[in-house]
């Protein structure tokens, strides 16, 4: 069996807050293969976000073991940090926060460049990723002229634009009608399998995540695998 892109051990994450302190994650254990879509559900507040930002390196966990292809990050100080969410990790978000003055092409090139990658190397990269997206007739169309979908296509081809080894994404579809967040989806779906990057999706949307290959609910602070037949929270 290949080796998991992302592991966590033990992860906790408790918040002060003016009532006193608050911990939504609550020694969670997890590990994503490569080319595997794992889903997670739960109500808001269960901590969702908690777990995509401490295994996107955006928070540190209260106490607990993260590891990338391997690697212990917990310990990296901000530079080092910085370097593995640029090179090693894509985020997708609810809304695509596309750069409105960039067309599409180059809104998927900007990461590439910021990477050290050349412009026209970072350019044609981004049409291929867009062209497997189904966007290849739209490189230069700017973000006020896509539809939802399309800019949030956009949005996914940008996050895989370094060639991640996790991607995570935050109610990726919550945004879109029930067609287009199918549609989404599977492009979506479709990437993880032929990159082999591994995927960590936060969704309240059941029938979606249905059609993953597992399903995880946080549920007072603790991760729990739901069977197929009864993902449901």
């Amino acid at each position: 069996m290949n080796s998991p892109v992302f592991s966590a051990r033990g992860l906790t994450r408790t918040y002060v807050t003016g009532t006193g302190e608050l911990t939504v994650l609550k020694g969670v254990d997890l590990d994503i293969f490569p080319g595997e879509l794992v889903g997670l559900i739960g109500p808001s507040g269960s901590g969702k976000s908690s777990l995509l930002h401490a295994a996107g390196l955006l928070e540190r966990p209260t106490s607990g073991e993260v590891r990338i292809d391997g690697e212990d990050v917990g310990a990296l100080d901000e530079r080092a940090r910085t370097r593995i969410r640029l090179n090693r990790v894509g985020f997708v978000y609810q809304f695509h926060h596309l750069l409105p003055e960039f067309d599409a092409r180059d809104n998927v090139a900007l990461p590439m460049r910021i990477a050290g990658l050349s412009e026209p190397a970072a350019r044609a990269r981004a049409e291929e990723t867009l062209t497997a997206l189904g966007l290849g007739q739209r490189l230069t169309h700017q973000p006020a002229q896509l539809s939802g979908g399309e800019q949030q296509r956009v949005a996914i081809a940008r996050a895989l634009a370094n060639k991640p080894r996790l991607l995570l994404a935050d109610e990726p579809t919550g945004n879109l009608d029930p067609t287009t967040s199918q549609s989404v989806f599977e492009s979506l779906r479709e990437l993880t399998k032929t990159t082999g990057v591994a995927a960590l999706i936060a969704t309240h949307n059941m029938e979606l995540a249905g059609h993953m290959d597992r399903v995880f609910a946080l549920k007072d602070g603790h991760l729990e695998e739901r069977q197929a037949e009864s993902r449901e929270y």
